[in-house]
């Protein structure tokens, strides 16, 4: 299979418990996430590692929905485990365990295939790591990356490296006042840009996303759900669907960076529908396409 784009990231196991209910050992993981819900969009494949206790089942699940695996690689060890709690207000997650296993030692290695890709989303992973990927692919049409304040705080001289040589940055906005050591969005933006990216994304939970370059602002509504279930991977759904619509068109004006933001905060709610990734196990096309024109409404003016 040829792929248009490839995600590097996290293969996990969730342990949570929300005030919805508790899963044990739920599939996980940014990479995950991503390459589910972008699927839906255009071929992609996933970069990534796992123990030998990852199930048959999830890779067939992964499988079924067209990601291709040939970057994927399970080891003897153990997955990656998380185990952590929601709130009632369904607020950042109380992690209360972190076993990183077989992906403390992760070492992504692209194959021959993904090195021409023209897509390329670096998820949540130590800058050096994602840097060894840049480094492995020719002449990508785009590359974006996501973060997170720990990054920001333990290996921010690695990561101002590789924000540097990306189109992209997707970042949530207490993140964003704090690599750019500002107060407010309004100043963080520019300071931000100046770091190298084109365009940011910047994540502002259930409030919606903003997409900022240069000259432009635009900001799209979340979904607005009436229950939530587990907003695990919501982020990585959103980034999931803006590089798939993304991918899909091959359309980086404007417009096309305004429509992949209404795909994305389609999918992020999709995720929070249900644990894990248990939406995009009945979930079609023609579902996604109602809720983009859903949210596409919310914000037309005539």
């Amino acid at each position: 299979m040829t792929v248009k784009m490839i995600v590097v990231g996290s293969v996990a196991y969730d342990t949570l418990q929300t005030p919805i209910g508790k899963r044990e050992r739920a599939l996980g993981g940014s990479a995950t996430y991503f390459s589910t819900v972008s699927s839906y969009f255009t071929d992609v494949g996933l970069v990534g590692v796992a123990g030998d206790d990852f199930e048959e089942g999830h890779i067939a699940f992964l499988k079924k929905h067209g990601v291709d695996m040939e970057g994927f690689e399970r080891v003897k060890g153990k997955t990656f485990h998380w185990s952590g709690s929601y709130g009632a207000d369904f607020a950042d997650a109380t992690t209360h365990a972190t076993h990183l296993n077989v992906f403390e030692s992760f070492d992504p290695k692209l194959p021959k295939a993904y090195q021409k890709v023209e897509f390329l989303f670096l998820a949540n992973i130590h800058p050096a790591l994602q840097m060894k990927v840049i480094s492995q692919v020719k002449k990508p049409r785009l590359i974006a990356m996501d973060t997170m304040n720990f990054w920001i705080a333990s290996a921010l001289k690695d990561l101002k490296q590789v924000i540097a040589k990306v189109d992209i940055l997707f970042l949530n906005m207490q993140e964003a006042l704090m690599l750019s050591g500002q107060k407010k969005l309004a100043t963080a933006i520019p300071a931000l840009l100046k770091l190298g990216p084109k365009r940011l994304v910047i994540k502002m939970g259930e409030l919606g996303a903003m997409t900022a370059s240069a000259k432009t602002r635009f900001f799209v509504p979340a979904f607005p759900l009436p229950d939530i279930v587990d907003p695990t991977g919501a982020g990585d759904s959103f980034a999931g669907g803006f590089m798939g619509s993304l991918a899909r068109n091959g359309d980086l004006t404007e417009n096309g960076f305004r429509r992949s933001m209404l795909y994305g905060s389609a999918m992020g709610a999709f995720t929070c529908e249900n644990f894990s990734l248990d939406t995009y196990k009945n979930l079609t096309k023609s579902r996604i396409e109602q809720r983009f024109n859903k949210i596409k409404g919310m914000i037309e003016v005539k």
